[in-house]
């Protein structure tokens, strides 16, 4: 299956993972609708992709929000749904709102968000969830974020049955070098990038470009559903 003459919706599509995913369809002959809150790096992103792509603002804690985001989009083929903003740190450390805000934004932003796309889903399209490793192996200090990865991996499971024959899969990555980690203080992802890489297989962390392909393969295999995918560089192999 390519992406030529498919429409791929991707919020979370102006930077990251959703911005490499944005890539690599527009490369294999489809268009991208990109979403986010941050107009200017939509802009930024759109003028990226070219032709081929549009944007439209969208919050995934405001679902009017998300409902006026695919009504812009019109139909579609498949859906990406990486973008979230969330803290994460130790029970005892994180006050209740910081330690719910992995669900609000990860776990009910893309429920709502597949929950107003299904009307709007070609039948033989598919929906990739965003999750993360943390959630079938947990690193220390970070309950309720792992907790809220496993929501989204069952949450993928019982929408493929649920929304069959729409494919459903999951794709939950390792410590990936890249945009997100980038944006912290150097000592901060350096040292984080040095111990996940002695938990690792392959001795390293990931990048967005290895992701993003899990997410493109989960997309055009039509015969693969309810699955999670975990490019995580063989960590649950140590």
């Amino acid at each position: 299956m390519t992406f030529q003459d498919r429409t791929v919706a991707i919020i979370g599509g102006g930077s990251g993972f959703g911005l490499r995913v944005a890539h690599g369809v527009i490369a294999g002959g489809g268009t991208v609708v990109i979403g986010g809150r941050s107009q200017q790096r939509l802009a930024g992103a759109v003028a990226e992709l070219g032709p081929k792509a549009r944007a439209h603002a969208v919050d995934l804690e405001d679902r009017p929000s998300i409902v006026a985001f695919f009504a812009a989009v019109g139909s579609l083929d498949h859906l990406f749904v990486p973008a979230a903003t969330y803290k994460v740190g130790p029970i005892t450390a994180l006050s209740d709102e910081d330690a719910e805000s992995p669900f609000r934004t990860k776990f009910w932003g893309q429920y709502h968000a597949v929950k107003a796309a299904i009307p709007r889903i070609s039948q033989d399209g598919s929906i990739v969830l965003m999750a993360g490793a943390a959630g079938a192996r947990p690193l220390k200090g970070a309950a309720a974020y792992a907790a809220c990865n496993s929501a989204i991996e069952g949450l993928g499971r019982a929408l493929a049955l649920e929304l069959a024959p729409v494919r459903v899969n999951t794709v939950s990555p390792g410590t990936i070098d890249g945009h997100l980690w980038r944006s912290r203080p150097a000592e901060v992802y350096e040292a984080a990038f040095a111990h996940y890489s002695t938990l690792t297989a392959l001795g390293r962390p990931g990048t967005e470009d290895e992701v993003a392909e899990t997410v493109l393969f989960l997309m055009r295999c039509g015969y693969i559903t309810g699955s999670s995918l975990y490019p995580d560089g063989g960590y649950a192999l140590r």
